[in-house]
């Protein structure tokens, strides 16, 4: 496929960085939500991580005009009918999701794939939803989207090799290392992360350690860059309930229940850096 167009739908977090990524790797880019002021915030960092890029000589200040005149902002998904590639990054649920892909389904030309950056949920579930269900699949980018080069590929049970093939492609273009993956509840970065992070977060709810004793022990003791707890509220705690329960629906072990004090942190709002309270305290860094 000749791929100029990249729509990513959903400008928070993942949205904006892996737009920003596509940008930087030649793209044009329709990037969508319904609400406006999460449009702008993303156009407003996305032109800051351009400009960053400058400084750190990556490229031009002319090759960043361009690469930001390659930006549209879209808040109907009507405007996805000029996409070649569609990539979903909207909340990690379900409903949600069928919803948009539904819709895109009806908009965008059927030889075009659209893929999902879900963390957790069935490739396969998803792509029943749709007419295409061979030209559904994964790709999970990684928080931070610039940083992070991994990019987990999910097939799913109708999931045909010529859309593996192209994602792979694409995923190479925009400067990552795909890593295939079979339809599982978590995948294979998941399924292996938020278990680690939920036991975690019990023994912090037990008392055996402090949120920096366990971090310290983690990072010192089995070399992590980060503690889980640290990583937990970089990846948003609602997030790893999401996975968490869609790990324990899925494998049905109680193993996956995931940890009350969890349940409780999301339930108040605390749900790590993006809200400025988590396992630690962002007031004092939180963007707005």
């Amino acid at each position: 496929m000749d791929i100029k167009v990249i729509g990513v739908i959903g400008a928070g977090t993942m949205g904006h960085g892996i737009a920003q990524v596509a940008l930087q790797a030649g793209f044009q880019v329709l990037l969508g939500d319904v609400a406006k002021d999460i449009l702008e915030k993303a156009r407003s960092r996305i032109a800051f991580g351009l400009a960053k890029g400058v400084e750190k000589g990556k490229f031009s200040e002319t090759q960043k005009e361009e690469m930001f005149k390659n930006l549209t902002l879209a808040t109907t998904l009507a405007d996805f009918a000029a996409a070649d590639f569609v990539i979903e990054a909207v909340a990690e649920d379900f409903s949600i999701k069928k919803d948009v892909l539904g819709e895109l389904d009806r908009v965008c030309r059927p030889e075009v794939i659209l893929a999902t950056n879900t963390s957790s949920i069935s490739i396969t579930k998803i792509a029943a939803t749709t007419s295409r269900p061979s030209r559904v699949i994964g790709m999970h980018f990684f928080n931070p989207v610039l940083l992070m080069r991994l990019l987990e590929i999910i097939r799913g049970l109708a999931t045909e090799e010529k859309t593996v093939a192209v994602t792979r492609q694409l995923a190479e273009r925009l400067g990552k290392i795909p890593v295939e993956a079979n339809d599982s509840p978590g995948f294979l970065a998941n399924r292996i992360l938020i278990p680690m992070i939920n036991e975690a977060i019990y023994a912090l709810m037990e008392g055996v350690g402090t949120a920096e004793a366990i971090d310290t022990v983690m990072k010192l003791g089995a070399n992590h860059p980060m503690g889980p707890l640290a990583l937990a509220d970089l990846v948003g705690l609602d997030v790893c309930l999401a996975v968490l329960r869609t790990l324990h629906e899925g494998f049905g072990d109680s193993k996956y229940r995931p940890c009350p004090l969890l349940v409780r942190m999301v339930e108040a709002g605390f749900l790590g850096q993006k809200t400025g309270r988590g396992f630690y305290s962002y007031e004092h860094t939180r963007k707005e």
